[in-house]
């Protein structure tokens, strides 16, 4: 089968999106299916790099990194018509998937897309909410969708946001899958030393970790409010906030004003291939966010035997067992008390750490490729069936 997988975002850009798709291209291809991906150029320019298709693009200022296709035709898209893919995978929902639904239109081929984003939470950016209102995001997604042949989602939550919005292809709910052979390695005792050292940080020090991209609609100044309480409760301990993103200075600029200079530490990006050294850095992973579809970082830190503190959110269902693997928090008090319950019975912090990893082993970038699979083989005959009945 040969598959096209559609993307405005892809590396060197590092989001959730990015991993879903890199880990989703690598088990198809070790899975023996032909795959190629079609992308915006990061620089601009139009190329081709072995199974990846750069279209030509620009930048626009709307969002941090965004561009949008340059509206000609090119050689690029007349060479995938020629190639014909069996299905065209969309993940993104602004210039590529219109390309792929040009290309499917052209070959008469299916097209599925995976929707990672809740952009009503992402509105600030786009001209501070002023250019696109939250009621007419459910329109723009009811119509994209309605035209498509099937859509993905990692989530229940997802699912019903899209029902609500009135989506009535099928939905298909295959949580995203992540390579948990990259978080659960060990980290070697030396290895740990130079990063704490590199840190300011004492051997002795207990740390909670945030890591993730640094945007508004993470909601990370809450945690930063809520450490002041954690502070007070519990002595020699850091707030790890690892990551960068357009939120940054915001959170500079909070840890100065609330004092917390000495215990909140920023690392800056880090190289995708050390995040997993941070994970296992951590006493305790945690979040306030609100915005995911599903949140990877979450089951990054459970396959890296992390325990996790995080804000409730109907996406964690199934993924963070209350007093099993990690503890979420509804009322702000219970923050503070979860990270000082975990924190000072050791024992406990144990049984959080092996439950964490075996929930991950669920969450394998191999069983999710093979539900998104039988997902393209039910579209498939779905598709060949109606053109027998025409």
């Amino acid at each position: 089968m040969k598959i096209l997988i559609t993307t405005d975002t892809y590396f060197p850009m590092i989001n959730g999106v990015v991993t879903s798709i890199y880990n989703l291209y690598k088990e198809l291809k070790n899975n023996n299916y032909d795959v190629k991906i079609l992308t915006l150029s990061p620089t601009g320019n139009e190329k081709i790099i072995g199974d990846i298709y750069y279209l030509k693009s620009i930048g626009v200022g709307i969002y941090p990194n965004a561009r949008i296709k340059v509206p000609f035709r090119n050689k690029i898209i007349n060479r995938l018509i020629d190639w014909k893919p069996d299905m065209i995978h969309s993940q993104t929902e602004f210039s590529t998937l219109f390309a792929a639904k040009y290309i499917a239109g052209k070959i008469n081929a299916p097209q599925i897309h995976t929707y990672h984003t809740m952009y009503e939470e992402y509105l600030d950016y786009l001209l501070g909410g002023k250019l696109i209102k939250k009621s007419a995001v459910g329109k723009i997604t009811r119509l994209i969708l309605n035209s498509l042949d099937g859509v993905v989602v990692p989530t229940e939550k997802t699912k019903k946001m899209l029902l609500h919005y009135g989506v009535n292809k099928p939905i298909n709910v295959i949580p995203t899958g992540i390579d948990l052979n990259r978080f659960c390695r060990p980290l070697l005792t030396n290895e740990k030393k130079e990063i704490l050292s590199t840190l300011g940080i004492k051997n002795t020090d207990k740390i909670i970790a945030y890591i993730g991209r640094i945007g508004k609609e993470k909601n990370i100044n809450e945690i930063l409010t809520l450490f002041n309480t954690v502070v007070k409760r519990i002595k020699n301990i850091k707030l790890l906030i690892v990551g960068d993103g357009p939120y940054l200075q915001n959170l500079k600029e909070q840890v100065h004003t609330e004092v917390l200079e000495d215990t909140v530490v920023f690392t800056g990006m880090i190289d995708p291939k050390e995040i997993y050294k941070y994970y296992k850095i951590a006493d305790i992973f945690v979040t306030a966010s609100t915005s995911e579809t599903q949140g990877l970082t979450y089951i990054e830190a459970l396959s890296s035997g992390c325990p996790v503190v995080c804000k409730y959110d109907p996406c964690i269902d199934g993924i963070i067992l209350q007093g099993k693997n990690g503890f979420s928090y509804k009322e702000p008090w219970e923050f503070s008390y979860y990270i000082d319950k975990i924190l000072k019975d050791e024992n406990l912090k144990n049984k959080l750490s092996e439950e964490a990893v075996r929930t991950s082993k669920k969450y394998s970038s191999c069983i999710f490729t093979h539900r998104v699979i039988e997902t393209y083989s039910k579209i498939l005959n779905t598709k060949c069936q109606n053109i027998t009945v025409q």
